[in-house]
């Protein structure tokens, strides 16, 4: 039995969001949306396509007018203005108007190429997202955030465009790899450590059931994220202040993922990102050395990492100065008060930012 959120827009209500542990409910929630009367296609890439392509399309069969699969080749190295490009020919091919619907089957790339192009195509078409990955489900799967990478720098093409519809199978996640798994748990730890300090102790205490990918505990696991980035994503849909809480992490994350060529997960670079912000938050008298030290450790049970070799902090503070949350110059750096309370700070110095760095830089000592 499906449980769901109902996220609101400039106070109105939005869309769903749908928790499920298989597809078998996906027709009922599609049927508001009068998939009969519309073309529908579903944008996935090839790892995802293999897995759930055939079955999605399956039940879609006789549902619709018309239903089709567009495919591109999975990796972060295809999230471009040249992947939408081909969607848009597709799209034009098969006669899609704006009338229309878009489903995004897959985790973080798909969904942001998905939705990016349902913003742009006829200038705004019907998307709905179906997250399969942990990384999707917990954070880019919902608040309408789209976009694609530019010449390597990460989502700074972009559009805000709500979804009709999130359908959440937490089925899908069992079929990750460990690295992808756990790599989303970077986004759940966040919201915790961010806006919900019961939250992060929950997380804690159920260490073990999260790691086993137990049913129950992965659908309170993610429904309890994604109650964290409804609350955020209502009071801030255009990421004019608040929302931009959600960003702890990701500026040194960001820098260090772009350093070593994307060859981390997103993930192990939000991870990387938290441990420094919760570094300069120590310094600056927020946390204590025990509440940063317990942060720092906690990743570990969920195989992320706390350090890294092989960095330049030079380098990777330069590319922090390309983050495209700089305001007037200056980074919105997130720092924590305390577990469960995040604060906007634009007082962060380069030197606390390769402080930082040092700090999670592994260095192996000679004999």
């Amino acid at each position: 039995m499906s449980t769901r959120l109902n996220v609101m827009y400039q106070k109105k209500p939005c869309y769903d969001i749908i928790f499920s542990e298989d597809f078998g409910e996906l027709l009922d929630e599609l049927a508001p949306l009068s998939i009969e009367n519309r073309k529908v296609c579903i944008i996935t890439d090839s790892h995802v396509s293999s897995l759930y392509g055939d079955e999605v399309m399956e039940l879609l069969k006789g549902k619709c007018r018309k239903h089709v699969l567009f495919s591109f080749p999975a990796g972060e190295e295809n999230k471009t203005l040249d992947t939408v490009k081909e969607i848009y020919t597709f799209l034009i091919r098969e006669g899609f108007d704006r009338k229309d619907l878009l489903i995004a089957l897959g985790g973080g790339v798909v969904g942001d190429i998905a939705g990016y192009t349902a913003a742009t195509y006829l200038r705004g078409v019907d998307f709905v997202q179906i997250p399969t990955t942990l990384l999707a489900q917990a954070d880019s799967g919902i608040g309408g955030k789209t976009g694609v990478d530019f010449d390597g720098f990460k989502n700074m093409v972009g559009a805000f465009y709500m979804p009709k519809l999130v359908y959440m199978n937490v089925g899908t996640l069992k079929t990750l790899d460990d690295r992808q798994y756990f790599s989303g748990f970077a986004e759940i730890m966040k919201h915790g450590l961010i806006k919900s300090g019961p939250f992060y102790e929950w997380l804690l205490d159920n260490m073990y059931e999260i790691n086993d990918r137990e049913t129950e505990t992965l659908l309170e696991m993610v429904q309890g994220s994604c109650m964290v980035k409804k609350l955020v994503v209502e009071k801030d849909p255009g990421e004019q202040g608040e929302r931009a809480l959600l960003n702890f992490g990701h500026t040194i994350g960001h820098a260090i993922e772009k350093y070593k060529n994307f060859s981390l997960t997103h993930g192990e670079c939000v991870a990387l990102g938290a441990v420094a912000a919760a570094f300069i938050s120590w310094k600056h008298e927020w946390l204590s050395m025990e509440e940063y030290y317990e942060i720092r450790d906690m990743f570990v049970p969920f195989n992320l990492p706390i350090s890294i070799e092989d960095i330049d902090p030079e380098e990777i503070l330069k590319l922090t100065k390309s983050d495209k949350k700089m305001e007037d110059g200056q980074i919105k750096f997130v720092l924590l008060k305390k577990v469960g309370k995040a604060v906007i700070d634009k007082t962060v110095t380069d030197q606390d930012i390769l402080n930082a760095l040092s700090e999670i830089h592994y260095v192996e000592e000679n004999d």
